[in-house]
């Protein structure tokens, strides 16, 4: 399994079994149409807890670079409490399961949900798997506070994971806030204590902390946080959605939260943010070319505000050619010399390929000088790199001037 393809494959092998024993959970009936006896419920949780317990001695000895093999697992792991619940499995038995689960010196980057237990659990389960929880507290010795640097302690974090979860079981809303949001350093915590506070069904509240996430700052997580927001407020608050859209766009300038703006406040937004936009170039272009499907006027900026997004400018002739072919395939074929700058075989097929299309655009574009302009480009690639054999060898192959 060290390899990276054999890993794989084992991968797809155990989605496909999962999902017979997720349809054997759900329906354990329809598996006789697949020639299949229906399993009794202890029968399919037997196979669910060893197929797990493989899945996990399998994924700690395989290169899962891909995720393929954890993601199994993790289908696995969701559905087990489903399986134990059905089954009847003894409470204290499985409490006990759940706990040493996190410490069974094969992998320690997969957790067991207690919230998904609970049916299973009951009240016995439960109280025997909080106080194996307190017990393994009493063992942690307190954080130095003069400890510049954070210990690493697996029995701290299964606490931590434990006390979160058990705060959502509980529905108590301020256990879910100390223990979610720790120190509030981050805006990723604000997020968690939105996410649990969803979880529950407290949606005010979680709308208000996942605002509060997308405030934190300007960075990655507090991003994030703005999409649960935005989810959040589509779902339970749509008249909010036009305020928290021009936030957005302001917090984050782009094309798309440009285009959100627009489609939830009407066309009248579309020179609010046309402004915001103009000090980057790109969001711009892409916005005028998406959102406003005006090629012409994305044409005009990219030229005053000097695109350099070469990805953006092949999309940007792509749409423009029918308006003006000759200055479209102009920008097309300098695309084409700049990716052919560095000498490299692979790049010389796609670059004739691409060549071809531009030609056969060039010869639609009949009584215009398209057709001039892409022959004198390829002569001057011919020149430029006579002692490229490779590349002229394709271009002679496609039959190119």
């Amino acid at each position: 399994m060290w390899r990276y393809s054999a890993a794989n494959d084992q991968g797809y092998r155990m989605h496909h079994g999962v999902e017979f024993l997720e349809r054997a959970v759900a329906d354990p009936a329809a598996l006789v149409a697949q020639g299949i006896q229906a399993p009794t419920p202890r029968q399919v949780y037997t196979v669910v807890h060893k197929a797990l317990a493989s899945s996990i001695r399998v994924i700690a000895r395989a290169d899962d670079s891909s995720g393929i093999i954890g993601d199994a697992c993790q289908r696995l792991i969701d559905l087990h409490p489903r399986a134990a619940a059905q089954a009847g499995v003894p409470r204290a038995k499985l409490a006990d399961w759940v706990y040493e689960f996190h410490f069974d010196d094969e992998v320690d980057y997969f957790v067991l949900d207690p919230v998904a237990y609970a049916p299973a659990l009951g009240d016995e389960g439960l109280t025997r798997l909080r106080g194996r929880i307190d017990a393994l507290r009493a063992q942690i010795a307190p954080a130095d506070p003069d400890d510049r640097f954070p210990r690493s302690d697996h029995r701290e974090f299964v606490v931590q994971w434990f006390d979160k979860r058990f705060a959502v079981l509980d529905r108590d809303v301020q256990a879910i806030i100390r223990t979610h949001l720790k120190d509030g350093r981050v805006a990723a915590w604000h997020e968690d204590v939105a996410e649990a506070l969803e979880e529950i069904g407290e949606i005010d509240l979680a709308i208000a902390w996942a605002e509060r996430a997308s405030s934190f700052d300007r960075g990655h997580q507090s991003q994030r946080a703005a999409e649960r927001w935005w989810r959040l407020l589509g779902e339970h608050r749509p008249l909010d959605l036009p305020a928290a859209a021009r936030t957005i766009l302001e917090r984050w300038p782009s094309a798309g939260s440009g285009a959100r703006l627009v489609a939830v406040a009407g066309n009248g937004m579309v020179d609010d943010v046309q402004t915001t936009l103009e000090s980057r170039p790109a969001e711009l272009v892409r916005f005028q070319l998406d959102t406003m499907r005006n090629p012409a006027l994305a044409w005009g900026t990219a030229h005053r505000l000097a695109l350099s997004d070469d990805g953006l400018w092949a999309d940007l002739a792509r749409a423009y050619l029918p308006l003006d072919p000759v200055a479209a395939i102009e920008v097309q074929v300098r695309l084409v010399a700049i990716s052919l700058q560095v000498a490299d075989t692979r790049r010389y097929r796609p670059a004739v390929r691409e060549l071809v299309n531009i030609r056969m655009s060039a010869i639609a574009a009949e009584g215009t000088a398209a057709r001039a302009v892409v022959d004198g480009a390829i002569s001057d690639l011919r020149e430029r790199y006579r002692r490229r054999p490779s590349l002229i060898d394709a271009l002679d192959r496609a039959k190119l001037p």
